[in-house]
């Protein structure tokens, strides 16, 4: 590979290990400390970590690698001013934004961000992301000198054979969702159904992937809060439900499940303190309460009362 860039940014500006460890994504390895591979943009990336800047180098080298990279992380977004203002909103989230800086949501790619949380029903992320790296060596392209493979197209996800070759590689059920959902993404035109999603409010968003076969409320905001910029969706897990039950609405102590009534009451509490970008700064206090990403299991709930996964230290 050729030599390393560099990005100017601090820590406290970009946690890589928070950013791309934390559940947004399941193409990410920590090979070495302060260092991550993974792909993204049709790129196999590799990120070092260092005090005032990001080392980067990707294959295939384009012209355009700060750009896609600096996009991925939203560094346009002024993250000390959000800091700012939701420490002023909220003293809870002051004491967590002191223990986690540099917390980005990454801008992905929508039709590899909705397949992926497909395969994350009633699942933990290290087979979410064996799960996700098979579907890329079974249908992706192969990246140029590297052994990993992009994410594949909708087109290459059709047709009943899909389903039979994803349900030999233990897809289980989401087999049948994958294969659903990409036909339906087809159908409608994926690249214009996704702008009309972005350009959609987000409770009409919502709705709408809601739609797609294996998608339930809290994979829709994912989805909405990690690809479409709807930076006001906050998913609810466990994680999130005592958060709110804890700290925020105390009433919810009497339930011991997350009821639709429930979920949605969760999330317009955190809008309702955190206003447009409420989904980025509940991550803060998600990972907050992850304790830096303990090297047990930590339970959390997935959709609609299914069985719980668990979130993992590393992939």
């Amino acid at each position: 590979m050729k030599e390393m860039r560099k990005l100017l940014c601090t820590r406290d500006q970009v946690n890589l290990k928070c950013v791309l460890l934390g559940g947004q994504c399941f193409r990410w390895k920590e090979t070495a400390p302060d260092e991550y591979s993974g792909v993204f943009a049709g790129g196999f990336w590799l990120l070092q970590q260092n005090d005032d800047h990001i080392a980067y180098k990707r294959l295939p080298s384009t012209n355009s690698d700060e750009e896609s990279l600096c996009n991925y992380l939203r560094m346009d977004e002024p993250l000390d001013l959000y800091y700012k203002e939701w420490s002023l909103c909220d003293p809870i989230f002051k004491k967590s934004a002191e223990r986690f800086k540099g917390i980005r949501m990454l801008k992905q790619e929508p039709v590899e961000n909705i397949l992926s949380f497909i395969c994350s029903s009633n699942n933990n992320i290290t087979r979410i992301s064996s799960m996700v790296e098979k579907m890329c060596t079974l249908y992706g392209k192969k990246i140029d000198g590297t052994n990993y493979y992009s994410f594949p197209t909708i087109e290459t996800l059709i047709g009943e054979k899909i389903e039979e070759d994803l349900k030999i590689a233990k897809f289980g059920y989401r087999a049948k969702f994958i294969r659903q959902t990409a036909e339906k993404m087809f159908e409608l035109g994926s690249d214009k159904w996704i702008e009309k999603l972005k350009n959609m409010d987000y409770d009409s968003a919502k709705k709408e992937l809601m739609l797609l076969p294996g998608v339930g409320p809290k994979v829709a905001d994912c989805i909405c809060l990690m690809s479409l910029d709807h930076l006001e969706a906050v998913p609810v897990d466990t994680h999130v439900f005592q958060i709110a039950r804890d700290n925020y609405l105390p009433h919810l102590k009497k339930y011991k499940t997350v009821t639709q009534q429930v979920y949605k009451e969760i999330g317009d509490c955190f809008r309702n303190i955190f206003k447009k970008n409420a989904g980025w700064a509940h991550t803060v206090l998600f990972l907050d309460d992850l304790k830096s990403f303990k090297t047990v299991e930590t339970k959390i709930d997935k959709l609609d009362g299914k069985p719980n996964a668990k979130r993992m230290k590393k992939f």
